[in-house]
């Protein structure tokens, strides 16, 4: 019996004063311990890094949502 299995999950990423959901899916199968990323949601998070490595939000808010950050006084 082939156990395979795809669960939607919301990745954190960081980068200087921003931070971003991206949400992708990780697939269980019996062929592995641990769950894949497909190649497409692992170029998505990708280019949301990359575009709020370079502060271009309206790019990262293709894929993901986008937060900018603020220290607590």
């Amino acid at each position: 019996m082939m156990f395979e299995r795809d669960q939607k999950i919301t990745e954190h990423i960081h980068e200087g004063k921003y931070a971003a959901y991206v949400e992708i899916t990780w697939h269980y199968d019996d062929a592995s311990w641990f769950p894949t990323i497909s190649a497409p949601d692992i170029q998505k998070l990708d280019r949301v890094r990359l575009a709020l490595r370079r502060g271009d939000i309206a790019a990262a808010k293709r894929d993901a949502e986008v937060f900018e950050l603020f220290p607590v006084a």
